[in-house]
């Protein structure tokens, strides 16, 4: 299934944080913090056709974004989670 964000909406996929510190000790699900790291998997069109935004941000791109943005969705067992352009704080390069 695809999903086809509407507007100036990004569709993010959450990376998983690291189960381990770097001390080795192995965290619990409970313990973890949820990650601020995602890929980009889908851009709605308002940002495509703009000329201003259309560069900052591509498909595959790894941000990070605002701690509490956006709305979590689940499809096909996956999660997955959209944001508005504005709520995505960089691009890891």
């Amino acid at each position: 299934m695809n999903l086809r964000p509407l507007g100036d909406r990004v569709v993010i996929k959450l990376i998983e944080a690291e189960e381990k510190t770097k001390s080795g000790i192995v965290l619990p699900s409970t313990a973890k913090e949820q990650p601020q790291m995602a890929e980009v998997v889908a851009i709605g069109a308002d940002i495509l056709n703009d000329e201003k935004k259309k560069d900052q941000i591509k498909v595959k791109d790894k941000v990070i974004f605002s701690k509490y943005a956006g709305t979590e969705v689940k499809i096909d067992g996956e999660e997955y989670t959209i944001l508005k352009l504005n709520d995505i704080l960089a691009v890891v390069e």
